[in-house]
């Protein structure tokens, strides 16, 4: 996309459809007066009584406790310097997104329209009543420093800088692992520094915790080496003032075991590199353009641990490691305070949690065979769900340890419950799946191209390589809606009805007319079809011309399946094609099947359903934990639904008795465990959270997961064909530009599988 396009999307994402990123929903009933009077007046001075008489209980009553400020003066925004306290609030609110996808944390971006260190302080002071618990944001040094520092002494609440100590914790985690894989001890190595910001000396403090001595540290700011003969040395860097005045970049990193880049890009060259001694760990964090680029790096030396802050490359140092879950441990505990004990539990348990093993769901998100810990895997990746469930209890632990914990927690089985209960959706799903789409792309026709919904959801799937698009449509119009939004990649673009497609059209006639002449095919009609999009597309896909096709954005479903059907066929060894759609609830992703094609399948058919769904499931690193719906309790009505339903279940659970399904069930029963376990403890769904629901029919299927989606607002990928010999999906009539995008990558994952299956 062109720089001018890219920035247009980016100000309309802010812009629509109502501005900003974040919002304030209420948690309480307010149906009725009733509700309204205990609200506010006069119910709600009982609560504020209560905490009059003992302040603590604002915990109790009110939001505080999970409530985090995220404040800045917009003085170091990203990479934009000093923008104001307006400018950076796109920002805050950014930040404030993170906090509540990673780990629940409500917050309040605060922008102070001050540079003056006490009026800054004395404003926070004047306002943390209001929070649990602080996040310093964008904030230039060196008043950052003093401004943390004094805020840390004197509030009872949490207190962090994150640019300072976010790096430093998930680098200082990185550390420990490429030490150990370098067979390097802390209190013996050299480390050079590029970079004396906050970050960088933040990067350095806790290195000496780790054993790291403070006289082995070589640290470079602009202006050249930070040493004792320089003048006007800040406070803070005097105790990595080392060495002598002129030494250059590469006289340091002679002989080094670790470089840690926070500064600009391309300063580091392959002598610089060469220079350093064995196995050498190198954090180069510059971003977007680090300090040695990942590829010349790992070409120049094959014994180098490297780590950078880009999500492209392997090690990626990120914060969102991080800041999530130190807050929601020191939340949780109600800390007064993020000291030093707490971080390097952060530390330790990111350190640690990288030598796991590591779960389907992560393997699949990043499209590796298997993560094991070693020189390409040092640190967690970002979509591991188990980042809540490790750090925020180490930091909880480390709080109440060190004296600093004013709530602290007994039932820790009871806390990982209730840390796991907040991942919810939040749309971890749609991140995992293009993520894995991204790590291996393939041609995917868009059959519907000339429509500009269709186009537009084929730019961002090559914009953001999710995949590698094939354009079918009027060729003229195609081009100019690529005009229009900005669309300049050189892709394929094929209208099935050109004269130029003739020999391809009679190639794939020719084809089609011997797979289906008993059948009822004449090569007149074969001829005739190929003209026509969804025919030419899926020929396309049978003849290995493309590894996926998508299309139904403007046609109905059954007149975009039939062609599929007729072509693609059936999976060996698969007697029916169904759909299931996936959708991303408040409770994690929940599958839905058959919600498109099967009107009123018999037993045996919703049994093929299940375990099509249960495959399909796995697909994306998730046992499938089935419930068979009804209006019926186990046999409660005799009605035909509950009856096949029945049947179904019977044929699994004896050809199938590994596969957690059981039914037929109301799906009250089905989605809440509790209740489900009190009056069925017989069903092997008992204890079991269910992540899929088979329904009797079509009717029930297709109106539940539309009603989720309309009245909820909950996403739907779908529907998924499932059984098809070949990727190939189908959209719902009229589907929104994100669904499509979401259909094209599931294309790519099933592709992708395809391609794995054949090669074994």
């Amino acid at each position: 996309m062109e720089k001018s396009n890219k920035r247009i999307e980016a100000l309309l994402y802010h812009a629509k459809p109502r501005p900003g990123k974040i919002q304030v929903l209420p948690t309480k009933r307010y149906a009725t007066q009733r509700d309204l009077s205990l609200a506010y007046s006069p119910g709600v001075a009982e609560p504020c009584l209560e905490i009059a008489r003992d302040v603590a209980n604002v915990y109790k009553y009110t939001a505080k406790g999970n409530l985090v400020a995220v404040i800045t003066n917009g003085t170091a925004v990203l990479g934009l310097g000093d923008i104001g306290p307006e400018a950076s609030k796109p920002v805050m609110e950014g930040k404030a997104l993170l906090f509540k996808i990673f780990s629940d944390i409500d917050v309040f971006d605060i922008e102070i329209d001050t540079k003056d260190v006490d009026k800054f302080i004395e404003t926070v002071k004047n306002i943390a009543p209001t929070f649990g618990g602080i996040n310093l944001e964008d904030i230039k040094a060196p008043e950052s420093f003093e401004i943390e520092r004094r805020l840390v002494e004197e509030l009872n609440i949490p207190v962090m800088h994150d640019d300072q100590h976010g790096t430093a914790i998930i680098s200082s985690a990185a550390l420990i692992n490429a030490l150990e894989l370098a067979g390097k001890k802390a209190e013996e190595v050299k480390v050079v520094v590029s970079g004396a910001g906050s970050a960088a000396l933040a990067c350095a403090n806790l290195y000496l915790l780790l054993g790291v001595k403070a006289e082995n540290v070589l640290m470079f700011d602009s202006k050249g080496l930070i040493s004792k003969d320089r003048e006007n040395i800040k406070v803070m860097q005097q105790k990595y003032a080392n060495g002598t005045a002129g030494t250059t970049l590469l006289e340091a990193l002679t002989g080094a075991d670790v470089f840690l880049g926070l500064s600009t890009g391309d300063i580091m060259s392959a002598e610089m590199l060469l220079a350093m001694a064995d196995n050498p760990i190198v954090f180069a964090m510059a971003n977007p353009q680090p300090e040695i680029a990942y590829d010349l790096a790992i070409s120049t030396r094959k014994d180098v641990i490297m780590a950078t802050g880009r999500s492209d490359h392997p090690n990626q140092v990120n914060n969102v490691l991080g800041f999530p879950y130190i807050f929601r441990g020191a939340l949780d505990v109600r800390a007064t305070i993020i000291n030093e004990e707490m971080k390097m539990a952060a530390v330790t348990s990111l350190a640690a949690l990288a030598k796991e093993s590591v779960p389907e769901t992560v393997n699949i998100a990043y499209g590796e065979t298997k993560l094991t810990f070693g020189r390409e895997y040092i640190i967690p990746k970002p979509f591991d769900p188990r980042l809540i469930t490790t750090v925020a209890p180490a930091v909880a632990k480390a709080a109440m340890d060190s004296g600093v914990a004013l709530q602290p927690i007994f039932d820790w089985d009871k806390y990982n419950t209730e840390l796991l209960e907040r991942l919810g959706s939040d749309n971890k799903m749609v991140r995992l799946i293009a993520n894995r789409a991204k790590t291996n792309p393939k041609r995917v026709v868009f059959a519907e191209a000339d429509q500009l919904d269709v186009l537009k959801a084929a730019q961002i799937s090559y914009e953001e390589k999710i995949a590698i698009p094939i354009l079918l449509g009027n060729k003229k119009i195609i081009l100019e809606l690529m005009k229009e939004i900005g669309f300049s990649a050189n892709v394929e673009i094929i209208d099935p009805k050109e004269d130029e497609e003739e020999v391809r059209r009679n190639n794939y006639a020719s084809v089609f007319y011997k797979a289906r002449q008993r059948k009822g095919i004449q090569l007149l009609d074969a001829q005739k079809w190929m003209r026509e999009r969804n025919y030419f597309a899926a020929m396309m896909v049978v003849q290995g011309e493309a590894d996926a096709m998508v299309s139904g954005y403007s046609r109905s479903y059954s007149s975009v399946v039939r062609p599929i059907l007729q072509l693609i066929g059936k999976a060996p060894g698969v007697s029916l094609v169904a759909t299931t759609n996936m959708m991303m609830t408040n409770r994690g992703p929940i599958f839905l099947s058959d919600t498109a094609i099967n009107p009123n399948p018999s037993a045996e058919g919703i049994a093929k359903i299940a375990l099509m769904t249960a495959k399909t499931v796995r697909m994306f690193g998730m046992e499938p934990v089935i419930a068979m719906v009804s209006y019926s309790n186990f046999g409660s009505s005799q009605g035909e639904s509950g009856k096949k339903l029945r049947e179904a279940v019977a044929y699994l659970h004896e050809n199938y008795p590994d596969l957690a399904v059981d039914g037929e069930l109301q799906s009250d029963f089905a989605l809440n465990p509790e209740m489900l376990k009190k009056n069925f403890p017989f069903s092997k769904l008992a204890g079991k959270k269910v992540n899929t629901l088979i329904f009797p029919n079509l009717d029930a299927a297709n109106i539940t997961y539309k009603m989720l989606k309309e009245l909820y607002g909950a996403d739907s990928i779908g529907p998924i064909m499932l059984g098809m010999n070949k990727p190939v999906h189908i959209f719902q009539l009229g589907a929104s530009v994100d669904e499509m995008v979401n259909m094209t990558a599931i294309a790519v994952i099933n592709a992708q599988s395809v391609e794995h299956r054949t090669k074994k």
